[in-house]
């Protein structure tokens, strides 16, 4: 509410100022003090029918206790719809999930697709904030074009349990590239003329009993991690609202939790856009007080909490009116600020382009983890090529729920999972058409390619003894509200590969997976891919990797433990109990999560954050750091190979006066010819270096010596500096 009011003081001065002074020409009214003013004038002329109309809305789609036949004309069958108020020119809120494109849940609006894109962790893997803007513009813009106007994605949780089901959704596990790539994909979005959340704030980071789930934690180590993250995301993005989570934070509901909305986003880091509940998040009207402004998906509550309770509280104050003006205001001025208001007619979408785009990101998030003898690419000359794995022979895997996209191509293959819990009618093993196999054997024509579905361990030994190279292509489907209990590859599939490559020495693995998985196999195989879920293009993009066609650049964002021995809690809190068991999780590895946790814990993971192979090879020479107020490097690059690459070079904090203290401090993505060397220069976000004090509320840099290293990955270091900084704190 400060921030309105010092907003209708200003203009009040302002007024007063140019009626003083009439022959001075006005001064230019910047889009962010538009939005204020707009939305503080708009708010001032609503009925409080109006206001309260604004801060919840529907799950427009027929689930729970709904009578469509009651909705107004413009909704569109999708996540959400809150009603507009034509009279003052605000529009009604047409929400759709698009963490990875704009999704048309169980096909309700028939006939209409979207382009699917790779999964949020191939996204992660391209270490390039650019691309992702331009995922997120042309997300933004196909949603326009369908006629909405919100978006739900932005997902930004760092990947904390390699086993949570919904981690292929979200970028990485470190707060400053999930931060620096979410809020690009914002930006994106925005700029399309739609609002995007980012979400879900904060610290979703399983999905068992995940309404349930309380994680406690230390309130200076979540702003170190999780918080980072989403802190930076915002300052980049600007996101027009905030989605909240279902979990608990230190006993208190993500969607109720004053200290998180109120006290951190809104107060301390000054954010004037709205939150908005998830789906089916809210407990009370008493969450309005706490900092939620908008509840959604209404009829998955158990009751519409911001309309009558939330009424009565106004007519007895226990709700006062200025919070119900600011919850309508941070909504309004989102409107404004975005473009949504008033907005001309979206222009027709070019599904060609962000086919392409969908390809691009496929391509640039695939990561080369092994290849012994350069079995990769494959020669144009091999003769004989097994091509094995379940539903290889359809089209590539991607991640189920509410992100699960239906692109122009449609789904090769849809098979029913199921489960216990609200979301078992949403688990479905969905396969994107296109073929790996098809797309083999367009790139290899002179091959004589076959198919074995993988099935037993003797078949595809058979098959593949009679190839000149085998391929496997192994699948782990995750889902939005299921975890999975390990790390393991389902079906058998660890006996097919080693079957595979005891009868053919030149096997190559590609993983299509939301998550990393453990290798029993590792040693027996030449090469591993890791494709993730890679969307609609994935095919194509797969053999464009193994042939050679494209140079791999993707670096994992995320580590590969050698099993769940390695992790910070070695099973799942609570896994295999009845859906919404109450369970407290001690996140004792604080701000160490990924690479973090296992360099404090002196473990070496199976593949580390950051790592990735390619086709041609490169050098780092004269890397220098400097100190000052934060930490600033240089280094040169050169492409020594003989094929055109790109390389990912990352700086890194490596202790702090010999105490260990991993962090990941900047990078930036080298697209280089062969023999191509190019200088650049790392500048570092001092958070990055400092401790946050929780009881001042600042972040403190530390005084003395801090050791800093250009490297290739977390672990494969190349060149360390130490840099002497002082004593100092800062907000």
């Amino acid at each position: 509410m400060r921030v309105r009011q010092i907003v209708v003081a200003l203009l009040l001065c302002g007024t007063s100022i140019v009626a003083g002074a009439r022959e001075r020409p006005a001064a230019i009214e910047t889009a962010e003090v538009a939005a204020d003013r707009w939305a503080t004038e708009t708010e001032a002329r609503m009925t409080d029918d109006e206001r309260f109309s604004l801060i919840h809305g529907f799950m427009a789609l027929p689930v729970g206790s709904v009578d469509p036949s009651t909705w107004p004309k413009d909704v569109i069958l999708a996540a959400g719809y809150i009603r507009g108020i034509p009279r003052l020119g605000v529009p009604a809120l047409r929400e759709t999930d698009a963490s990875l494109g704009v999704t048309n849940p169980f096909g309700v609006r028939k006939g209409d697709s979207a382009t699917a894109f790779p999964a949020g962790l191939a996204i992660g893997a391209t270490f390039d904030p650019g691309l992702v803007q331009a995922v997120g513009q042309a997300v933004g813009s196909e949603a326009r074009a369908k006629g909405f106007n919100v978006l739900l994605g932005g997902g930004i949780n760092l990947a904390r349990d390699p086993r949570n089901g919904r981690n292929f959704e979200y970028i990485s596990e470190d707060p400053l590239l999930s931060g620096l790539m979410g809020g690009a994909e914002v930006r994106g979005a925005q700029a399309a003329g739609v609002i995007s959340t980012v979400k879900h704030f904060s610290l979703n980071s399983n999905e068992t009993n995940r309404h349930t789930w309380n994680a406690v934690i230390d309130d200076g180590a979540h702003r170190e991690s999780d918080l980072l993250a989403f802190q930076i995301a915002i300052e980049r993005g600007k996101p027009g609202a905030i989605m909240c989570g279902y979990n608990l934070i230190n006993g208190e509901k993500a969607c109720g939790n004053d200290h998180l909305l109120n006290a951190v986003l809104k107060n301390q880091w000054g954010y004037k856009g709205w939150v908005m509940s998830d789906w089916g998040a809210v407990s009370g009207p008493d969450f309005a007080m706490k900092g939620l402004d908008q509840q959604s998906g209404e009829q998955l509550d158990k009751q519409v909490w911001f309309e009558a309770p939330l009424r009565a509280k106004l007519a007895d104050g226990s709700f006062s009116r200025a919070r119900l003006s600011d919850m309508v205001w941070r909504i309004l001025r989102s409107m404004k600020a975005v473009g949504i208001v008033g907005q001309a007619k979206a222009p027709p979408i070019d599904f060609a382009a962000h086919a392409a785009l969908a390809g691009e990101v496929a391509r640039k998030g695939i990561v080369l983890l092994k290849n012994d003898g350069d079995v990769l690419p494959l020669a144009s000359t091999v003769r004989s090529v097994a091509v094995i794995g379940r539903n290889a022979h359809v089209g590539v895997l991607s991640g189920g729920g509410s992100s699960q996209g239906l692109p122009p191509g449609g789904w090769g293959a849809s098979i029913p999972v199921g489960g216990p819990g609200q979301m078992g009618m949403w688990r479905i093993e969905r396969w994107f058409a296109g073929a790996p196999l098809a797309a083999l054997q367009a790139a290899l024509p002179q091959a004589s390619i076959e198919f074995d579905p993988g099935v037993y361990p003797q078949d595809a030994a058979a098959l593949a003894k009679r190839a000149d190279i085998a391929i496997v292509f192994v699948n782990k489907y995750e889902s939005e509200g299921f975890d999975s209990p390990d790390l393991s590859l389902p079906g058998n599939q660890d006996a097919i590969i080693a079957a595979t490559a005891a009868a053919n020495p030149n096997t190559i693995v590609v993983l299509q997976t939301g998550n990393p998985v453990a290798m029993p196999w590792r040693d027996k195989v030449k090469a591993i891919l890791a494709a993730w879920y890679p969307g609609q293009q994935g095919a194509s993009a797969i053999a464009d990797i193994l042939t050679g066609k494209v140079n791999p650049s993707g670096r994992l964002p995320i580590s590969f433990p050698v099993s769940t021995d390695q992790l910070p809690r070695r099973e799942i809190p609570s896994y295999g109990s009845p859906p919404n068991t109450p369970v407290s999780v001690e996140m004792t590895e604080g701000a160490n999560v990924g690479y973090r946790w296992y360099a404090a814990k002196g473990l070496k993971p199976l593949y580390s954050f950051g790592y990735g192979l390619s086709y041609t090879t490169f050098s780092y020479s004269d890397f220098a750091a400097r100190g000052g107020k934060t930490v600033s490097a240089r280094v040169t690059v050169s492409n020594t190979g003989r094929r055109a690459g790109a390389v990912v070079p990352q700086l890194y904090l490596l202790e702090h006066n010999k105490n260990s203290m991993q962090r990941l401090l900047a990078f930036e993505r080298l697209e280089l010819a062969p023999g191509e060397t190019r200088t650049i220069n790392l500048s570092v976000d001092p958070r990055l270096l400092a401790h946050y004090d929780v009881k001042a509320n600042v972040w403190r840099i530390g005084k003395g010596d801090y050791r800093i290293a250009i490297a290739r990955s977390a672990v494969a270091v190349e060149s360390i500096e130490n840099v002497y900084l002082d004593e100092r704190s800062f907000r």
